[in-house]
């Protein structure tokens, strides 16, 4: 079992920052690709950001690429999201996951088994 714990949200103006963190629970999370993914009212979860496990892979959503950056400190079991340029249409509550499969596909939801409870990211215009 894995447990993830998202922090960081709350409400910023349009062109702002904010940084999410997502910690881990287990000793083995530098064996863990990790994934953000964000989910707006009325839309289906969408996939911001991946990371692989020594980081050395990074993918991204074309909608935030340039702006939001994924990063890890294994030595802390967290993952970050560091968000500027934040746009209104960036609302959503923001969501980690991992799992501890091989993780083939970062894009896909189904991919990964385990789901934070979700961080509230509110970027007024």
């Amino acid at each position: 079992q894995v447990q993830l714990l998202e922090s960081g949200g709350g409400l910023v103006q349009a062109g702002g920052s904010l940084r999410l963190s997502c910690t881990a629970s287990g000793r083995t999370f530098s064996m863990y690709a990790m994934g953000w993914f964000r989910q707006a009212p009325e839309k289906e979860r969408e996939f911001v950001t991946g990371i692989s496990r020594s980081a050395d892979k990074l993918y991204y959503a074309d909608s935030v690429k340039g702006r939001f950056t994924i990063s890890r400190d294994n030595a802390k079991n967290t993952v970050y999201l560091q968000m500027n340029s934040l746009r209104p249409e960036d609302t959503a509550v923001y969501y980690c996951a991992t799992t501890l499969n091989w993780l083939s596909d970062y894009n896909r939801r189904d991919e990964y088994t385990y789901w934070g409870q979700g961080t509230q990211v509110t970027v007024s215009s």
